[in-house]
């Protein structure tokens, strides 16, 4: 058993060739992706089993959303351990306003926000926008 098949059976999540595929996908992109290009990757599949598989992904804290503001939700891997918990595991976004990339700096993490009393937070998203690496040298 592999590792991605061991992280699989430790979420609970069964094992399948698209799961994997699409797994494999994800950890070989340095950048968040959208609905659309793993649609274009796996163009033969059925779009709700790829829908279907990044929803279970993302349940299961494989996989988190990233709205970076321009209108299209996008997905990235979560690294080791996180279990997406705004306490915790939080971290920085940065959209590349020049080749439209979305990358995670999870070096960098959000610092913890208090709400005023009665408000209770479910999500935050802290993306920055700018120029990139690749486009600034």
């Amino acid at each position: 058993m592999n590792e991605t098949e061991k992280l699989f059976e430790s979420k609970g999540i069964r094992i399948t060739a698209m799961r994997l595929l699409i797994y494999k996908f994800l950890a070989e992109k340095e950048v968040a992706v959208a609905l659309t290009d793993i649609e274009n990757a796996f163009h033969k599949a059925d779009r709700t089993t790829l829908y279907r598989t990044i929803k279970t992904f993302e349940d299961k804290v494989i996989v988190h959303q990233i709205n970076d503001g321009t209108g299209i939700t996008k997905y990235a891997l979560c690294e080791e351990g996180c279990k997406c918990d705004i306490k915790t595991d939080l971290h920085l976004h940065f959209h590349c306003t020049n080749c439209n990339e979305t990358v995670c700096l999870t070096d960098h993490k959000i610092p913890q926000i208090k709400v005023p009393d009665g408000y209770v937070s479910e999500n935050v998203n802290l993306v920055v926008k700018g120029i990139c690496d690749k486009c600034s040298s």
